[in-house]
C-alpha cells in the first residue's frame, strides 16, 4: 500500500524551543524527550510544508514578469479538538497561547511497516490561537489552535523493523 489514512496520527506540544537561522535536524529535539504531552481529542490536523514567497519583477522591455523565490515559510498549521478539560496537552497548548514563547511539536503519523516505526515531523511554531467554538445543539465543542510554525519541518521516515 502507497497510502496511509491520517487516523492514528498523534500531535505533541514539547517545552519552549526557539527557532534557529539554521535548519533544524532531528538531534535538536532531544532536550524535549520530558516534555512531550500528547494532545488529545484531535479531530483535525490542517497542513504543514513550506511554501516559497514569490519576487516578482517587471522589465519594461521584456513584456514578461520573471519570478524569484523569496523566503519561506511552513505556515499555518490548524488544529482542531473536542475539548477535553482534563487533557494535558490541551493544556499545554491554551498555556503556550498565551505566551510570546515558540514551542516544540512533533507529529507522529500512522504509517509503520509491520514491526517498524512510524514517520514523525518536527518543527517549532508560535501558538498564535486557541479558541474555542460552540456551534449548535448537535455538536462537540471544540478548541480551535492556530500553530505558526518558524521553523523548517524535520522529516523522519518510516522504517522497517530490524530482524531477528
Amino acid at each position: 500500500m502507497t497510502i496511509f489514512a491520517t487516523n492514528g496520527a498523534k500531535l505533541y506540544i514539547g517545552g519552549a524551543m526557539a527557532a534557529t537561522s539554521v535548519d533544524l535536524v532531528q538531534g535538536d529535539f532531544s532536550g524535549q524527550t520530558a516534555n512531550w504531552k500528547e494532545i488529545g481529542e484531535v479531530e483535525g490536523l490542517g497542513s504543514l510544508g513550506d511554501t516559497s514567497a514569490e519576487i516578482s519583477f517587471d522589465p519594461v522591455n521584456r513584456r514578461r514578469t520573471k519570478r524569484l523565490k523569496g523566503n519561506r515559510s511552513a505556515g499555518t498549521m490548524e488544529v482542531v479538538c473536542g475539548i477535553d478539560y482534563a487533557d494535558e496537552g490541551q493544556l499545554a497548548l491554551i498555556a503556550a497561547e498565551k505566551t510570546d514563547a515558540e514551542h516544540a511539536f512533533k507529529l507522529v503519523l500512522n504509517d509503520a511497516p509491520s514491526g517498524g516505526t512510524p514517520s514523525e515531523r518536527y518543527f517549532v511554531a508560535l501558538v498564535g490561537s486557541a479558541g474555542e467554538a460552540f456551534d449548535a445543539a448537535n455538536s462537540v465543542m471544540k478548541l480551535n489552535a492556530s500553530l505558526w510554525v518558524n521553523s523548517n519541518i524535520v522529516r523522519v521516515n518510516a522504517a522497517a523493523g530490524g530482524g531477528s
